[in-house]
């Protein structure tokens, strides 16, 4: 019986010639991810039991992307802290302010991060990784034991996997897939609600997406409990992330014979584009379900839509206009490189001139609401990873989630609105 593409990189990690659903393994992580956030308190949690040398201090990746401006006194001492345990950890992956940016974004884009890898990390939305065909897997405050041991144990979960078909129609994005996916394997239309602590395999038309499309479809399912997301690589990210010449791609795909525990099929020709309900990214609807509710907020950016393109498409559809009155519009570059980027290509001026606020490259308002958070009782219409209640603000907030375009068109309206209808005008 032959293996996922997932089976194989766990397979080769955990140093075995094969692995199966329900094995239990000890995979040696080729990196681990530490965001802003963890590190202090996991610093604090390996001194109180002695321990301050890291198994591989090369393997750790430490970044600086939740709070990237600092708003408070303590907040700067919390920066001061990360950059104490870096030093004594003798971490030279260390991407403090300003040097990356979004943590489960610019990775990929430098070749940090790459195809066939094996990743634990702290932060859930390491799945993000699944895009560029890369294993990552959450750990949570268990990443003190994987970077002070080099490993732990984690069951290898079933396989399921969806098969695109047909093209994406104008207008419609990665992150509306991600969004109707969510909601199609929460009310069980897709594995019959099978969904928990699975890997979900992307295939068939997936492949002709760019990688901005992808990072956005294997962000937004995270948030429903799945175990990670992976789409096997292909030439298609070629120009998009640095690519090894010698790269197999072939063999980083399942094998025909692999075993999946359910598989579905996925008409993206008939997707419209999808508007999250305020509470979670699994309550998705047509937009058109929603046209007309009033917004006083909006954000572009976050771990699923800060990628270069994400800018173009958002710039496309606001260059030379004005946002409406009343609404405020956040901008988040994912990374330093592509804030440079649109700063060189004259995106970001442009962006500004429409009224909207530039925030530096990291998790910008979905960060807890540090940065441009909603006041009470305000609506929200934002690319941010989640929607829960109280994430940008008070918790009589609402916040609505959709693709760039789509926040982009509401923001020059003033209310959730189809950009398809706007750029037609």
């Amino acid at each position: 019986m032959g293996m996922t593409a997932f089976e194989k990189i766990v397979a080769r990690a955990a140093g075995v010639p094969a692995v199966k659903p329900g094995d239990v393994v000890y995979p040696i992580p080729d990196l681990m991810f530490m965001h802003d956030g963890q590190v202090g308190s996991t610093k604090e949690e390996l001194d109180d039991i002695g321990i301050d040398k890291l198994w591989d201090p090369s393997r750790v990746v430490i970044v600086t992307d939740h709070d990237v401006v600092y708003t408070t006194p303590k907040a700067a001492q919390k920066g001061m802290k990360i950059r104490e345990a870096v030093k004594a950890w003798k971490i030279d992956k260390f991407y403090d302010i300003g040097a990356g940016g979004h943590g489960h974004i610019f990775p990929m884009e430098q070749g940090l991060v790459r195809p066939g890898m094996f990743i634990f990390a702290n932060d859930m939305h390491c799945t993000n990784f699944g895009a560029i065909g890369a294993v990552a897997l959450r750990m949570g405050t268990e990443i003190a034991t994987v970077i002070a041991r080099g490993t732990t144990w984690f069951t290898v979960p079933p396989t399921v996997r969806i098969v695109f078909t047909g093209q994406l129609k104008a207008g419609v994005y990665g992150r509306d897939v991600g969004y109707r996916i969510s909601r199609d394997m929460v009310d069980g239309r897709l594995f019959g609600g099978k969904y928990s602590y699975r890997v979900i395999e992307l295939a068939g038309a997936v492949h002709d997406m760019d990688f901005s499309n992808r990072v956005a479809l294997c962000n937004s399912p995270t948030e429903i409990g799945v175990a990670t997301l992976f789409i096997p690589p292909s030439g298609r990210l070629s120009g998009s992330i640095p690519l090894d010449g010698d790269l197999d791609l072939a063999a980083l795909c399942s094998d025909e014979d692999a075993r999946y525990e359910a598989d579905e099929v996925f008409d993206l020709s008939e997707l419209e584009p999808q508007v999250a309900l305020p509470g979670s990214p699994d309550r998705a609807v047509d937009v058109s379900e929603v046209t007309g509710v009033h917004v006083h907020h909006a954000f572009i950016g976050s771990c699923g839509s800060g990628t270069y393109e994400d800018l173009v498409i958002a710039e496309s559809l606001i260059r030379g206009k004005r946002i409406a009155s009343g609404t405020r519009l956040y901008v988040a570059p994912g990374s330093v490189e592509t804030a440079r980027r649109a700063a060189d290509e004259g995106l970001i001026s442009s962006i500004q001139r429409t009224g909207a606020i530039i925030l530096q490259p990291g998790c910008g308002v979905c960060s807890g609401g540090k940065v441009g958070p909603l006041g009470p009782g305000e609506v929200s219409i934002s690319t941010a990873a989640t929607n829960a209640p109280g994430r940008m603000g008070p918790r009589d907030a609402q916040v609505y989630l959709a693709s760039p375009a789509t926040v982009a068109a509401s923001s020059l309206r003033g209310e959730i609105a189809d950009a398809r209808r706007l750029a037609a005008a």
